[in-house]
């Protein structure tokens, strides 16, 4: 039975590109065998539109269809018929989603269906399957690589650049200042490889660092404790600080106290400082000479409650 292809696509005669493209777009995402499995209504549905636009999506076969040279399935009509047998349309043989076969040539469905169509008809593997022929398939991206790498606390601090071995090739790996135990560095392109000559895959570095002996993080800013004696505490001291760039020479106020904080500027991380925490220890031997000068002070209250 010959039908109206514009009535297939539920579009009028006058009806322009984008109109007969958006139409066909909706009933096709609708009919689709993927999104109707063994429904061989929808088949048949699919099968149609697609016949028709195949006809009326192309400005040739439409102005054809509508001289009535061809008819809706493509054939020519008596008044073409003399002139090369078959002609040269094109057309669905069988069933379209198994035994048969698309002869409409190199088609591209993501002109139609839109990238994301692809993902939602085969599960986002990127694969089209709805016909029985070659398959038409995205450049799918490579698979990624995980690895976990240990560095040490001044080497995440300070940054730093390490070699690993990926897939039998040494790669120099910057590990940036102030990375955090944890934190993912990932490698563009240097994962598994398309196999279907898409890009790379990356590689993803999980970092774990180790605990320092007396630093540690706030922020930017670099904390330690910082023990000091009796003597230091009282009459003041200068002593060797270590931070992340090296050894510093630091004053110690007299009369200090367990707790007061001295801040080293710009020893921290990038912009952060380094904060030193006094902390005051008390002589692990017996001091007789001590004892004597601390029995001779004179009583003091610092205690409020």
């Amino acid at each position: 039975m010959n039908k109206n292809l514009y009535h297939v696509l539920g579009v009028n005669k006058d009806a322009g590109e984008a109109e007969i493209k958006s139409a066909y777009r909706k009933l096709a995402r609708k009919y689709h065998p993927d999104l109707n499995k063994d429904n061989k209504e929808a088949a048949e549905k699919f099968k149609e539109i697609s016949c028709a636009y195949d006809i009326l999506g192309d400005k040739e076969k439409r102005k054809k269809y509508d001289n009535n040279e061809i008819d809706s399935d493509g054939k020519p009509t008596g008044f073409g018929a003399g002139f090369g047998g078959t002609g040269s349309y094109q057309q669905y043989g069988g069933n379209p989603f198994g035994g048969g076969s698309y002869n409409g040539g190199d088609f591209d469905f993501s002109s139609i269906f839109g990238s994301d169509i692809f993902s939602q008809f085969t599960g986002g593997r990127g694969g089209f399957s709805g016909f029985g022929g070659a398959q038409t398939r995205r450049p799918r991206k490579g698979e990624d690589i995980s690895y976990t790498m240990r560095i040490d606390f001044l080497a995440a601090a300070r940054g730093d650049e390490k070699t690993v071995n990926l897939n039998g090739k040494n790669i120099n790996v910057k590990i940036p200042a102030g990375t955090l135990s944890g934190q993912t560095l990932r490698l563009k392109g240097l994962g598994g490889q398309s196999p279907n000559g898409g890009s790379a895959g990356d590689v993803l570095i999980t970092i774990n660092v180790d605990k320092h002996p007396y630093f540690s993080l706030e922020g930017s800013n670099v904390v330690m404790e910082l023990p000091i004696t009796f003597k230091e505490a009282v009459l003041g001291a200068k002593v060797t600080v270590p931070t992340i760039s090296g050894k510093v020479a630091v004053n110690i106020p007299p009369y200090a106290s367990s707790g007061e904080k001295l801040r080293l500027k710009g020893k921290g991380i990038k912009n952060g400082d380094q904060i030193v925490t006094l902390k005051i220890v008390a002589p692990k031997k017996a001091d007789s000479g001590l004892e004597e000068a601390l029995r001779k002070l004179p009583d003091e209250t610092i205690r409020n409650f």
